[in-house]
């Protein structure tokens, strides 16, 4: 786990702000090539890739940029979000967390069934119809996709559950796994370490603000289920990636920070308790801002404040 100090990132900032937003993107650049270099050195083998990680890791900008270099490696790549295989929703039989609430996170959600057997289907260059999943009704869409995987084409299937025994456990033979996620606590100038799964809370809380309707009191009191379904469905099956890219960017709080630093600070003095809220509140107040329009079209930052160029 790699370590950063916020007075590092603002001393970058203030030489040059343009220059190190530009070798953070690079560095992610650089994982994502390397990953994809070894990946088509097997493709004859296995033409599958399973990548997951955890809410607010990056997953789908990480498949899309590793598709998008692919291609222009010459190696078509298709990618295929695993939410499309989500099953309807009945509340009489859905699984339900220790406190009776609705398990939103277990894979048991998934058609597990319907996915492994597009995954048999794809490796052996035959035609399926990927499914469409409604969030709004909970339910399955009328339309469907057909793909048909050419020989030496490479299909990436991305979501929470990609590496999990009940997906990956009988594919390992056709499919390479890939685990993306934050690797980097960020200190403080007093020293504090602000956890890996709280920068990603950053991101979530920026993304259910602007294309949610969610404020960040309602994202916070999910944060305890996502970390519970992280904890038990994700984070024991990450050492069954052959490949981990960490996608954090060391500029990237301080681009959050007109996002999301009135917000913590509404929220703060409302009198709501939230572990770690008092030192992500310190950490933004202490950044440097970067500027918006330094950050590119394709940045995984993209992701969660909006204006990608990438197709999400």
């Amino acid at each position: 786990m790699k370590k950063l100090n916020c007075t590092a990132i603002n001393k970058r900032i203030q030489k040059k702000a343009s220059s190190f937003v530009r070798r953070c993107e690079e560095d992610y650049q650089l994982q994502i090539e390397t990953v994809a270099d070894s990946i088509a050195e097997s493709r004859g083998a296995k033409p599958i890739i399973l990548l997951a990680g955890p809410s607010g890791s990056g997953k789908t900008t990480t498949a899309l940029r590793l598709e998008e270099y692919l291609d222009k490696a010459g190696m078509e790549a298709h990618t295929i979000s695993m939410d499309n295989y989500f099953l309807p929703l009945d509340e009489a039989t859905a699984e339900r967390a220790e406190d009776g609430t609705i398990d939103y996170e277990s894979p048991s959600r998934l058609d597990l069934e319907l996915l492994g057997k597009h995954i048999k289907m794809l490796s052996r260059c035959e035609e399926i119809e990927v499914p469409t999943f409604d969030f709004t009704r909970q339910d399955r869409g009328s339309e469907v996709r057909r793909l048909k995987r050419r020989e030496n084409e490479i299909i990436i299937f991305e979501g929470i559950h990609a590496l999990n025994p009940a997906v990956m456990g009988e594919h390992t033979d056709v499919a390479n796994g890939v685990y993306v996620s934050v690797r980097t606590r960020l200190e403080s100038k007093s020293g504090e370490l602000l956890h890996p799964s709280h920068l990603r809370l950053m991101r979530r809380l920026i993304r259910d603000k602007l294309f949610r309707g969610r404020d960040a009191v309602a994202t916070m009191e999910m944060f305890a289920s996502v970390e519970r379904g992280e904890d038990k469905y994700i984070m024991p099956y990450k050492h069954f990636a052959q490949y981990s890219i960490n996608t954090f960017m060391a500029y990237e709080p301080s681009a959050y920070k007109r996002y999301l630093l009135d917000d913590l600070r509404r929220v703060h003095s409302s009198g709501y308790d939230f572990d770690q809220l008092g030192l992500m509140i310190e950490m933004l107040e202490y950044l440097e801002p970067v500027d918006m329009e330094l950050v590119p079209g394709t940045s995984l930052v993209r992701e969660f404040v909006g204006g990608s160029d990438l197709a999400y």
